[in-house]
């Protein structure tokens, strides 16, 4: 059976009582296209707590109108939801057809026992989110949902499964694994074809063969076929197949589906560290949250697609999904552009982190929830690890070592392709120590030194025999020990357990200079995930750089009106920051040096940085009301020494490198101009950049990903918006307020900057830039012609227009 979108025509509204429908107090319903967000329009305050970014929950109600044909009598149909949050309660004509707890998971919800063939059915969609998530989880349903209408026999419903058991240079056999399911009476015996195409539409291989099928038992129909000189699934080179199946019953095509594989094989081992095809790959890993910035958690599927595109071109060849399970668009990106994935189960099982999170359901929701992750993995040749948990505390404990093992063992039996891991913390999975664990106050040593302590303490704790004991057990049932800020193990770990492969699952940013030379020359380390490759909401300012006199300072969690965790690589309207650049260099991918530029209001103050911190630095030398003033500036490279010039006057020379971290500082005077960086090793130099001041009147500039976009609702335009120059050099310290107007078969779905702190809402079509930049997110309709225009005080009108089509 085949998916159809059903996303458009829902209204929603948060939930109104019945004594309120009565008495006419029920709040209106507003119409929506899905994914949406409901909590993205509710108003933020600092009374809601820096976790959810000082957004509140809320308890939320959708709906809409199915019309079923009378057809549809002896036609099995289906709602198909890719992700509700959260404690989901599907209604079908006011019967309670559905539940799910689970905010990420996916469920498909059965309609015909209720449903009125010939009429207009009433769909609706209860969901409630409150002081369940440690970071912005937004609420609603935020991915899409399908209709799935099939015959009485049919093709399951994800009942196309492809593995490739064996794959070798010239050969590649593959097994298509078919369920086919019988709602009708009696025993039907009918035919199951199945084609093999590659990526330009040729047949590779092909098998029929007859089955039978029992009312209420799914039969299984296994095909093994042989692909010659098959174009093996890499990251360098991610070849794709599809496997189209047919059920026929004499001439008749009764259903059929097609779904994307790879041909790939998969290894690990403490010798040869990861290999895929039998060649070692070592994962330049991000975790990634799951909302999309100024779209709120809406997973729409071009947002998830962009992300994937901009991380791949900012180095990253892995991402952990962290921490729920990865949305389907964003595993077919990845399986596209050659990405590979740790898809993660869940935060929490047995002991909640928050209120009333999925610790209340877990015990009882598990076997579903892991399912459903399998389910929606299995055809992804991207996914190459199933993550159990994310810094489970029971771990390190008996009754956490059951779990482990109950879990690990079951992905396994439903998915033995593929490696089991866990994000193990060493310190939240110990029993506490109050004499090695505990944090000293900013009282006893100052607050840096606080700071600091913060992460030196986990992986100091980490490397502890009391945390090797404790974890014994839980890190004996992975094939892959996920570590998070537990590098201290690494090197010891290789003689104590000389058979553990290790990741590091969750990493400080700062710290990839010294975690990628473990990965580099420890076989048994695989690769990094750095805490994070994407900025996100919620957990506000975790990332924040504080000046030492502030109060909040010795405060992990950021106050009113921060909103953005502010720790990851690229910032959340897609804006790579510095740290991009260093890990880019730190990679080996980039030879360029990257000029970074202290903020010149820091420079001389004592500041504060949080273990998830970056430098308060940006990539500009235009910094508006800042001319003789004293600045820092950071010089990364590879290279043995970097040369800083000023208008072609020598500023100086400092080593960079390995040696120096990959990085050289200078102290200079700013001045408008350009400044230069030339990278040299052995006197031979190795690259420059340049950064120019803007001069001259101020532009506005918008420039969109894409001229032409596809006329669905799964599709958006990006459109960024930036105070520029002439020559199109960003100006920074002169922030204005943009208006944004849409025209033609489109709206506006988003406008907001990646300003750390605001109290803008991202729906307004006003919306201030953040060191000079904005983004504007463009939802098509329908077919045709769309005008984006933007306004800002002092600049000239700009316009963009796009294609629908």
């Amino acid at each position: 059976m085949r998916r159809t979108p059903f996303t458009a025509g829902w209204q929603t509204r948060p939930k109104a009582n019945p004594f309120a429908e009565l008495t006419g107090g029920a709040p209106p319903w507003e119409t929506v296209t899905l994914p949406h967000d409901a909590t993205l329009g509710r108003q933020r305050g600092p009374e809601h707590g820096a976790a959810s970014g000082y957004t509140p929950g809320g308890t939320y109600e959708y709906r809409t109108t199915l019309a079923a044909p009378v057809q549809w009598r002896d036609r099995t149909v289906l709602l198909d939801f890719e992700g509700v949050y959260r404690s989901a309660s599907v209604y079908l004509n006011g019967a309670l057809v559905a539940q799910q707890a689970a905010g990420y998971t996916g469920f498909a919800v059965p309609l015909d026992g209720h449903l009125r063939p010939g009429q207009a059915n009433e769909i609706r969609v209860e969901c409630r989110a409150h002081a369940d998530s440690r970071w912005y989880a937004g609420a609603g349903v935020h991915r899409p949902v399908h209709l799935v209408v099939g015959p009485l026999l049919h093709i399951a419903l994800d009942g196309v499964r492809v593995t490739t058991p064996d794959v070798e240079g010239d050969l590649a056999l593959v097994e298509v694994a078919t369920t086919i399911e019988n709602d009708g009476r009696g025993l039907r015996t009918v035919t199951v074809g199945t084609q093999l195409r590659d990526a330009a539409g040729t047949v590779v291989g092909t098998d029929r063969v007859p089955v039978s099928v029992l009312p209420g038992e799914p039969a299984v129909v296994r095909q093994r076929i042989a692909v010659r000189e098959p174009a093996l699934w890499e990251p360098d080179s991610p070849a794709l197949y599809t496997a189209a199946v047919a059920l026929v019953d004499g001439d008749e095509r009764i259903d059929d589906d097609t779904v994307s594989f790879g041909i790939r094989s998969l290894s690990v081992d403490p010798h040869r560290g990861l290999r895929v095809n039998g060649e070692p790959v070592l994962l330049r890993g991000a975790c990634i949250h799951s909302d999309n910035g100024v779209l709120g958690a809406a997973a729409i599927d071009r947002a998830d697609e962009r992300r994937v595109e901009l991380l791949k071109h900012a180095g990253f060849n892995a991402l952990r999904s962290a921490h729920n399970p990865m949305s389907r668009a964003m595993l077919e990106a990845c399986d596209r552009l050659g990405v590979l994935v740790m898809d993660e189960l869940t935060d929490v099982w047995t002991q909640g982190k928050t209120d009333f999170d999925a610790a209340l359901t877990f015990s009882h929701e598990w076997e579903r929830d892991l399912a459903a992750l399998v389910r929606k993995n299995v055809n992804h040749p991207s996914v190459i690890m199933y993550s159990i948990g994310n810094e489970i505390p029971e771990v390190g404990r008996p009754a956490g070592a059951l779990w482990s093992r109950r879990l690990a063992e079951r992905v396994r039996e439903l998915d033995p392709t593929r490696l089991v891991t866990n994000g193990v913390n060493g310190t939240l999975s110990t029993p506490f120590d109050p004499e090695t664990m505990a944090l000293p106050s900013a009282d006893e040593v100052g607050i840096n030194t606080m700071m600091a302590t913060m992460g030196d303490l986990m992986t100091s704790i980490a490397a502890s025999e009391a945390v090797g004991n404790a974890t014994a057990e839980t890190f004996g049932v992975l094939d892959v020990a996920g570590m998070n800020y537990m590098d201290s193990r690494y090197e010891a770990d290789r003689e104590r357990y000389p058979n553990r492969v290790i990741v590091g699952s969750e990493t400080f940013p700062a710290q990839i200079d010294r975690l990628w030379r473990q990965v580099q020359d420890l076989s048994h380390v695989i690769g990094d995930f750095t805490w994070t490759g994407w900025d996100y909401l919620g957990e506000a300012g975790i990332g924040r750089v504080s000046d030492a006199e502030d109060p909040a300072a010795a405060q992990l969690a950021a106050p009113w009106p921060w909103l953005a965790a502010w720790c990851g690589d690229i910032d959340i309207t897609g804006q790579r920051r510095p740290a991009s650049y260093y890990r880019e260099i730190v990679f080996r991918l980039r030879r360029e040096p990257y000029l970074a530029v202290e903020r010149p209001e820091r420079h001389g103050r004592e500041q504060v940085l949080s273990p998830w911190s970056w430098t308060d630095t940006v990539g500009s030398w235009s910094w508006t009301g800042a001319e003789g003033r004293p600045v820092t500036v950071e010089v990364y490279s590879d290279a043995d020494e970097v040369e800083l010039l000023q208008d072609g006057r020598s500023l100086g020379t400092a080593p960079a490198g390995q040696e120096c971290r990959f990085r050289a500082t200078f102290q200079v005077t700013y001045t408008p101009g350009e400044l230069t960086a030339v990278a040299r090793t052995g006197g031979k130099e190795t690259g420059r950049t340049t950064l120019r001041s803007a001069t001259g009147p101020m532009h506005l500039t918008a420039t969109a990903d894409r001229d032409v976009i596809r006329a669905d609702d799964t599709d958006l335009a990006f459109v960024d918006l930036s105070i520029t120059d002439a020559a199109g050099t960003v100006v920074l310290g002169t922030d204005r307020e943009l208006t944004v107007a849409v025209a033609g078969p489109a709206v506006l779905q988003g406008l907001g900057s990646a300003a750390p702190a605001t109290e803008e809402s991202y729906l307004d079509d006003v919306h201030a830039t953040f060191d000079g930049r904005a983004l504007a997110v463009v939802r098509p309709t329908g077919p045709g012609e769309i005008t984006v225009t933007a306004t800002a005080p002092g600049c000239a009108l700009v316009t963009v227009r796009l294609e629908a089509r």
